[in-house]
């Protein structure tokens, strides 16, 4: 196999997003060693000699129902102090080889097409961009604004399971970082059960539930009773505007409710609530608040504080999903991938502790090791 053939595909739904254009800009800043690969845990020792795909072997392409280029996207995530300032620039080249790359989504208002016409179009446009960059494999990660949860009796498929789909019928690996449905869909079970390709979880675990699947542990371990937990999420962008829907809003907050809920054995009293703050941009604060009984009934209140940016957390994980699905394939593992887990809210079958997901990571990575 040439060097040329060797390369690997990284399709993103959402492809002109913050969290998509944040991994493209990120990947080859870090590929030209402008940058060190902070936060990618596949750039760790315990990941040296896997056999995952070089960063400098990544190719970016995507479906986007906006038209707004890459180069322009990147150069407002600079100036809202996402992306280093003159990064932009810098990897400008690799911004617009991606953006030439990236097809128009859907369905648009006044589409006419069916859920069938649209499957088809989307993975013919993943299956050109393979064979047209001579790919060894295409991994299709779905980073787009979370969609309300479908209803039962609703007559079309969401959006985002038609590019689950897609991804399926282009015979890709599939990851799912966000919380809408996906793969999840009862009307796709046959076609997961029968695809023969990884795929990995939903909804990335990036803030405020990263530090709650480290501290609910904590409690339960420490015998601490934990009375109610209770939330609040500031936040502006495209992710605000989205979760400013109410729907979208509960599908999301109902990830962050299940860690509590596996973990503590049941769900404690309060909730999460998401306010969209447009002036915060791509900057998210988010505020925990818990009560827990300490020995002979004694009241105790924990309280943290999560500053950051989504994008800027989320971007090196959906690189390490990639590489890792994409060796996965590469030696012949199938079906749903539990020990990638450690990267979601709503693993395929994985534990809720993040100590005990890692350790799975780790013996993951051993595994494919082996396989070399």
């Amino acid at each position: 196999m040439t060097a040329h053939a060797a390369r690997t595909g990284i399709w993103f739904i959402g492809a002109r997003g913050s969290v998509a254009t944040t991994a493209t800009a990120g990947c080859a800043a870090i590929a030209a060693g402008l940058h060190p690969p902070t936060g990618m845990v596949t750039e760790t020792p315990p990941f040296t000699d896997t056999g995952l795909p070089p960063l400098t072997s990544l190719v970016f392409g995507g479906h986007d129902t906006l038209d707004c280029p890459l180069p322009k996207r990147a150069e407002a995530l600079a100036a809202g102090g996402v992306l280093p300032h003159g990064l932009p620039s810098a990897v400008g080249a690799e911004l617009a080889a991606a953006d030439a790359e990236i097809r128009s989504g859907g369905p648009l208002p006044g589409d006419t097409r069916t859920d069938e016409e649209l499957i088809t179009a989307f993975a013919a446009d993943i299956a050109d961009f393979t064979l047209r960059n001579e790919l060894a494999r295409t991994v299709v990660v779905n980073v787009a604004s979370t969609e309300p949860a479908p209803g039962q009796d609703d007559p079309r498929l969401p959006a985002s399971s038609l590019y689950a789909a897609a991804a399926l019928r282009a015979g890709c690996p599939y990851a799912n970082f966000t919380p809408s449905t996906g793969l999840r869909s009862p009307r796709l079970q046959d076609a997961v059960d029968s695809c023969g390709l990884p795929h990995a979880g939903r909804d990335g675990k990036t803030g405020q539930t990263l530090l709650r699947s480290v501290l609910a542990p904590m409690f339960v371990q420490r015998a601490l009773p934990v009375r109610a937990w209770s939330g609040t999420n500031l936040l502006g962008g495209g992710d605000g505007a989205a979760l400013a829907d109410p729907a979208a809003a509960a599908a999301k907050n109902a990830g962050k409710e299940r860690v509590l809920a596996d973990t503590l054995g049941a769900a404690p009293e309060g909730e999460v609530h998401i306010d969209d703050v447009p002036a915060m941009g791509d900057w998210k604060t988010a505020w925990d608040h818990i009560a827990f009984d300490g020995f002979l009934g004694s009241r105790m209140i924990l309280q943290t504080i999560w500053q950051g940016c989504d994008s800027a957390l989320a971007a090196p994980l959906v690189l390490d999903l990639a590489r890792l699905l994409a060796r996965s394939h590469e030696t012949g593992l199938t079906g749903p991938r539990p020990e990638l887990g450690f990267y979601f809210k709503d693993p395929d079958g994985g534990a809720s502790a993040l100590s005990e997901q890692y350790e799975a990571l780790l013996a993951f990575a051993g595994r494919l090791r082996a396989a070399r």
